[in-house]
């Protein structure tokens, strides 16, 4: 079975042609182009029905000329149009409308790349003001010592139970601890951080300059950084990136300066660290943990113990 569409701007004619006879149907609306699936069987219903036949069933003498022809034709543009789907669609012109992407006014904002800042930089203050830029100026740095007072609070030897022991065996003394020694030395509101540069986000790490000002002095400058997991975690990133800085410029001053003699620490480890095997209570890994003597296995770990072995086998357990 094969059919024959023709469609102009206010008629269509269709002719279906069977193996013993055809069938042509003329309407002024234009119909919706249908599958010819469908065409084939309205063009059933229409050959069940008695129309467009001779009588008796039997096609006309001078129908069969116009079938065979409008066959060639159907078959010509079948081919045609397959041709058409199966090669490669490389037109420039742009989607149709229902595929679209379309984007609200915020959407279509430009947003800057986070390695190129924050938008926090300082503030340029004017050249003929009072006010120290500490955002470029050295004002103070070396002139004079500090009191007698302030420099016994900031080189008094750190206290052995303030000191912390990362899982990797690294020790450090919290940020707060050097706060507190800033102000027992200095007194509260009598030193602060400035920022000298814009906030640095790479893919991993935030970082930023600061400069430590004390008594209305420039003490030291430094460069923080932290890291970051997620987006969601650089508000978090930028203030551990300022306590890192103040750390940092502490060092200067000579504050818990033992945490860097290799000596000094390599005795703390001795005598009041341990390392010890430490499981996942969830995915069960096994590892090895430095901690503080003084200090328990925290959740989500637990204190691994190797069970013993079978008899007649050794225990070649891996960790």
């Amino acid at each position: 079975m094969a059919s024959l569409l023709f469609q102009r701007a206010g008629w269509s004619l269709q002719i279906t042609r069977t193996s013993r006879s055809f069938a042509i149907s003329f309407s002024t609306a234009l119909p919706r182009r249908s599958h010819p699936s469908a065409i084939d069987a309205e063009a059933r219903n229409t050959l069940r029905s008695g129309r467009g036949s001779a009588p008796g069933g039997r096609p006309r003498p001078n129908d069969l000329q116009t079938q065979f022809k409008t066959t060639r034709v159907y078959h010509a543009q079948q081919a045609r149009a397959a041709t058409t789907s199966a090669a490669p669609n490389n037109s420039t012109e742009p989607p149709p409308p229902t595929q679209r992407i379309q984007l609200s006014a915020e959407e279509a904002v430009r947003t800057d790349d986070l390695a190129s800042g924050l938008g926090d930089k300082p503030v340029v203050l004017d050249e003929k003001a009072r006010q120290v830029d500490w955002a470029r100026s050295f004002h103070g740095l070396s002139t004079e010592a500090f009191s007698k007072e302030a420099a016994e609070a900031l080189l008094a030897p750190v206290g052995l139970d303030d000191i912390e022991v990362k899982p990797d065996g690294i020790v450090y003394l919290p940020e707060i601890k050097y706060r507190r020694i800033l102000n027992k030395a200095f007194g509260p509101g009598a030193w602060g951080l400035a920022p000298r540069g814009e906030t640095i986000v790479t893919a991993k790490a935030v970082t930023r300059e600061y400069a430590l000002v004390a008594l209305g002095r420039l003490v030291s400058v430094a460069r923080g950084e932290q890291d970051y997991f997620s987006p969601e975690g650089i508000p978090t990133a930028v203030e551990g990136c300022k306590s890192n800085a103040l750390m940092r410029c502490c060092k200067d001053l000579g504050v818990a300066s033992e945490l860097w003699d290799p000596r000094f620490i390599r005795k703390f480890i001795a005598e009041h660290a341990k390392e010890v095997w430490v499981e996942h209570q969830q995915t069960q890994k096994r590892r090895k943990i430095w901690m503080r003597k003084d200090d328990q296995v925290k959740y989500p770990f637990k204190i691994y113990t190797p069970t013993a072995p079978a008899s007649g086998r050794s225990n070649n357990a891996k960790y």
